[in-house]
């Protein structure tokens, strides 16, 4: 008979895993893919022929992997390629955090002497690597790793430190480590986010395309903890989030402010003035005509481009599509969103037709057919063709005066024939002196909505120019959409409106093309400024506290609401106390008579007898009776405190919270977020409750981690959907 013990196990393939590269300043770190896309990867990798490139859409299609290059590209943004690895084993040093991958050449001579060592069964194997490295296996739990003294770091000096080994693993099962779960391919919802002033995001100087990563994968996580039943039962798949980006266009080579700026800038403090030019000048760039233009073509351009891209990849995508701007990128959207035509109105199945006619019917109009191979030989078709600027058109050849007609042609195309119209018109504020305020009566409701005071600008052409609030020298760009919803994380608008001389919003103003707005901000965010006011001036409103995204408010806030409640209350009621004692003090020798006692009526006693039996008494017992009434009223002070505390505090308290909901729900808050209200504030950190100048910055660069604020879009998204909110238990 065979010892059992003595049968080595049999050998097992090891199971890959592919990881990506991502590398952050100085530190290179391995992340893994989700299983679902480690998967499709490795069947790509196993079936397909390996000479032939494979593209691969990985990470909610937002990347592509090439399998033969390992190489991860992505897809929406400008991003360096990162390394792709088919990893089965792994290392950790002792300074190491986590286990790295081995290359491919290595791992595949580790698993070929590990292969042997199993079914030779003979272990504490030895393997010498060509670059010096020596593997020792001592046994399938135990692998070790020894580096030569000269690849070793310079600083490491000590004997001991230049031995030591590393710990080896094979396979990823066998490491620490958090696999991502998939995203679910089906989208419900297409967000871009436009970024603020300067590169940078937040206070580790992150990228807008890191933040929206972040803002992105807290959505999963609200999806799966507050629509899980919707989840299960497939009603809910996820929403897409995708970064836009303007800073670059703006301070690239194609404009060259950077080097004029840096020409006229003083030499002192440089890493400060260099910061300044870097994020604070966005402000200047965008009240800048010239500038402002850049700007506001760029980030309808790009929006413009993501969506088409997105529709590409995504061809049964055919759900709404909502805005997210942060700080002046808020102000941005806003100013696109007022200027956009509501001819601009997607047809149904077409979101990218500019009209019924083709661009062969349009220049055969024109009497410019003869461009149309040159259009053509450039895939141009109506809706690009909109989106190109003269210089765009010169490039392709095509003479000033015929550029002139095209673009002139496309311009009319976008323009609303009511705005044609009324385009001389100015708007004057009625509550100037010396403007006819019934001036106004006969504007469209379109047209009346803002009320501006006359201003003194650059020569404009008036043909074209946009009653909207926005100003009035730019020739705002036109979306390929219509958003359902336009999002304000610390939005500066009010403020800017106020400042172009925009007294108030009529309450039936709308954006043309998007009919729901909301102002989002931290209660110490500086740059913050409040929308509701311009609106409804006459009412002192406070904004709509945002849940915590648990479902509670948070406990710090609770007890400072408790604690005045109850301070308010108890100086009423002392207050109460002393005022009716005074009172006894200081009343009447008739009115300090004592009162009818109870069961006695009026009629068992003549008025007049009372005040003869009183005139004939004894003065010093009528001070006595009055003595005592006014220090029984003192003693009863303690119960009527405790009393009111035991009965009366909650009744009031909720009777004054619900006449305050139903004064609120009475107030009607216009229509530019269809009657609902449109600010809502962020519930501070009981740290940031201790000092709100300390934390003023960091309040405004939040938003991206905020999961509340990712749990309000996702409620406005999905109750349009129809989907029930399921609140998670604590």
């Amino acid at each position: 008979m065979v010892d059992e013990e003595s049968v080595p196990d049999p050998y097992k393939d090891v199971q890959p895993h592919w990881f990506f590269c991502c590398r952050a300043d100085d530190s290179t770190s391995w992340l893994p893919f989700s299983r679902e896309d480690s998967d499709k990867l490795e069947n790509t990798y196993t079936t397909g022929n390996q000479d032939e490139e494979v593209v691969i859409a990985v990470d909610g299609e937002r990347y592509d992997v090439h399998v033969k290059e390992r190489k991860r590209y992505a897809v929406y943004w400008e991003q360096a390629p990162t390394e792709v690895r088919r990893c089965t084993w792994f290392y950790k040093g002792d300074k190491d955090t986590r286990f790295m991958p081995y290359p491919e050449d290595f791992s595949k001579m580790l698993e070929d002497a590990f292969k042997e060592a199993v079914t030779s069964d003979q272990w504490k194997k030895k393997i010498d690597f060509p670059t010096g490295e020596t593997v020792i296996i001592h046994n399938p739990k135990l692998i070790m790793q020894y580096q030569p003294i000269g690849l070793q770091d310079d600083w490491i000096s000590s004997p001991s430190e230049q031995t030591r080994p590393r710990t080896v693993k094979r396979g990823v099962d066998s490491i620490p480590i958090d696999i991502p779960d998939g995203e679910p391919d089906k989208v419900d919802h297409l967000v871009f986010m436009v970024h603020g002033i300067g590169p940078a995001c937040d206070l580790r100087f992150r990228s807008i395309i890191q933040c929206v990563n972040d803002f992105r994968s807290a959505s999963l996580s609200l999806l799966a903890s507050h629509y899980k039943r919707a989840q299960q039962d497939g009603l809910v798949g996820r929403v897409e989030f995708l970064p836009v980006n303007w800073h670059s266009a703006l301070h690239g080579d194609a404009t060259g402010v950077d080097e004029d700026i840096q020409r006229i800038t003083l030499p002192s403090i440089s890493r400060l003035r260099h910061f300044t030019n870097d994020t604070l000048l966005d402000l200047f760039f965008y009240n800048s005509p010239t500038y402002c233009q850049t700007i506001v073509d760029t980030v309808a351009s790009e929006i413009n481009r993501l969506y088409a891209l997105f529709k590409q990849r995504h061809p049964d995508f055919n759900r709404a599509v909502s805005l997210v701007g942060h700080s002046l990128g808020s102000l941005i959207l806003f100013d696109l969103l007022t200027n956009q035509k509501t001819e601009s109105k997607v047809p149904s199945g077409d979101p990218s037709s500019l009209s019924s006619n083709t661009l062969e019917q349009i220049l055969t109009k024109l009497d410019l057919k003869q461009y149309l191979g040159i259009l053509k030989s450039e895939n141009l078709d109506l809706e690009s063709l909109s989106l190109c600027k003269e210089s765009d058109l010169k490039d392709l050849g095509i003479p000033l005066g015929p550029r002139k007609k095209i673009l002139n042609y496309i311009k009319r195309r976008w323009l609303p024939e009511e705005c044609k119209a009324a385009a001389t018109l100015q708007m004057q504020d009625p509550q100037i002196p010396g403007h006819d305020a019934d001036g106004l009566a006969g504007l469209s409701s379109e047209q009346s909505s803002f009320y501006r005071a006359q201003a003194v600008t650059s020569a404009v052409d008036y043909e074209y120019f946009d009653v909207g609030i926005g100003q009035v020298s730019i020739d705002y760009p036109q979306l390929a959409f219509q958003p359902q919803a336009f999002f304000a994380f610390g939005s500066p608008i009010g403020m800017f409106l106020t400042v172009r001389g925009l007294k108030r919003i009529d309450p039936n103003y709308t954006f043309p093309t998007c009919k729901s707005f909301y102002n989002i901000y931290h209660p110490y965010d500086p740059v913050a400024y409040r929308i509701e006011p311009m609106i409804v001036s006459e009412v002192d409103l406070e904004p709509m506290l945002i849940p915590h995204h648990k479902g509670r408010k948070r406990m710090h806030l609770e007890l400072k609401d408790s604690l005045t409640r109850m301070s308010m209350d108890l100086k009423n009621n002392v207050l109460g106390s002393l005022r009716t004692a005074w009172q006894s003090f200081a009343r009447m020798p008739v009115a300090a008579l004592p009162s009818v006692e109870e069961g006695e009526t009026s009629a068992d006693a003549n008025p007049q007898e009372a005040q003869a039996s009183a005139a004939d008494s004894n003065a010093d017992a009528n001070k006595g009776d009055r003595n005592a009434d006014i220090w029984s009223k003192i003693l009863e002070w303690p119960g009527a405190i405790h009393t009111h505390y035991l009965k009366g505090v909650c009744v009031e308290a909720e009777s004054s919270m619900n006449a305050e909901q139903t004064e609120n729900s009475e107030i009607k808050m216009g229509m530019l977020n269809g009657g609902r209200r449109i600010d809502y504030v962020l519930q501070e950190k009981p740290i940031e409750s201790f000092n709100e100048y300390l934390f003023a910055i960091q309040s405004h660069l939040c938003y991206w981690e905020s999961e509340d604020t990712a749990l309000l879009l996702l409620k406005e998204i999905y109750d349009k959907l129809g989907v029930a909110f399921e609140q998670p238990q604590q």
